[in-house]
């Protein structure tokens, strides 16, 4: 039987936009199928939860123009575990809302804010993971985080510093740091307690309500003014009507940053991001040349370290081409070094520019 105080924000209102032309703001990737395996990241990451939490206790929070698609994939939820943004507000202003709308249901819950496009390998070592944090979290005023071990000096994510004194397996967290330069990133993996910032949390409803209530004043105000009316027929509209008026701002930078409870994990299971083409690569199954092959037949000549995706059993032939991103998807052939992977976000407002919305 499955504890009903826990619950889960599963965040899924990001567009992807490294993972272009496959991910677009009308079809993000966490609608997608991107490792091939059968599910879309966003059902991966759902049940991947319900094997700890009630699945009416997962709440899927994302924009409005992807409820459509939430149902889709996600057929068994109901209109109650759908949270929408009328506005593209960063992570604070969501995670605010739906704690109320959690806690107005149920004030004894704890829960995880999740995001719905993360690889994690070894399910079972996650939830031991985040049942020892709701553990911790249902007896302190704590704000929890997952940190992962650095297997390198990634200039490309920010860093947890926990107490280094610290003997216990749940670590008083120091500082953030923003995402550093390489040098900086080595120094940091040297000292030994640093830890790659996933954007996994987990509290108690109570603590993360007080959090904001005391860090963030105006942000709690303008949310708190609508409980009466949170799981009403009358939410919707006040939603509406107000969310717009939320700074847009980060959970990182409106809490955690900020409060002096914040505790952090590090994590026993292996973790990727997805975030771009190269991470994705990373995850993936490679030929004897290293080459990563996505639904496509391939023919690979003199050619190594290729991420290859192509609509299934597409014949792609390739000669000479070496750390290149080549993905075929609808109306657009993208053929491009993954050394330069950074800039894909760029290429987009370029090609509108010069031809408008293809």
């Amino acid at each position: 039987m499955k504890n009903k105080n826990y619950y889960a924000i599963l965040m899924a209102g990001g567009v992807g936009s490294r993972f272009w032309p496959v991910s677009t703001q009308d079809f993000p990737k966490q609608f997608h199928d991107m490792l091939g395996t059968g599910d879309t990241l966003i059902q991966k990451t759902f049940y991947r939860l319900a094997k700890l939490i009630p699945e009416e206790n997962i709440f899927i929070l994302t924009n409005e123009r992807y409820n459509d698609l939430v149902f889709e994939q996600l057929p068994g939820v109901t209109k109650r575990q759908v949270v929408l943004e009328p506005a593209m507000r960063n992570t604070a202003p969501c995670i605010l809302y739906a704690s109320l709308k959690i806690q107005k249901e149920n004030e004894d819950a704890v829960m995880i804010v999740a995001p719905s496009d993360h690889w994690i390998e070894d399910e079972h070592a996650f939830s031991n993971n985040v049942k020892t944090a709701f553990d911790f979290c249902e007896s302190n005023d704590a704000l929890m985080t997952l940190g992962i071990t650095p297997t390198f000096p990634n200039t490309g994510y920010g860093y947890i510093e926990f107490d280094k004194s610290s003997t216990l397996k749940i670590k008083p967290v120091n500082q953030f740091r923003e995402k550093p330069d390489y040098e900086t990133a080595k120094s940091f993996i040297d000292q030994g307690n640093f830890l790659w910032n996933a954007g996994i949390f987990m509290w108690s409803v109570k603590s993360v309500i007080s959090a904001f209530r005391n860090n963030q004043p105006e942000l709690f105000k303008l949310f708190e003014s609508g409980y009466k009316v949170y799981n009403t027929e009358f939410e919707d509209d006040f939603v509406k009507d107000n969310y717009g008026k939320a700074e847009n701002i980060s959970v990182d930078y409106a809490l955690m940053e900020k409060s002096d409870n914040v505790y952090v994990i590090p994590a026993t299971f292996d973790w990727n991001d997805l975030g771009t083409w190269g991470s994705l690569y990373d995850k993936l199954d490679k030929d004897g040349h290293n080459n990563a092959i996505l639904n496509a037949k391939s023919l690979a000549e003199n050619a190594e370290g290729n991420i290859v995706r192509a609509p299934k059993d597409k014949l792609v032939v390739i000669d000479g081409l070496n750390d290149y991103i080549i993905v075929d998807h609808d109306n657009t052939l993208l053929i491009y070094p993954k050394n330069k992977e950074q800039d894909i976000k760029q290429i987009q407002q370029r090609i509108k520019n010069k031809y408008g919305d293809l």
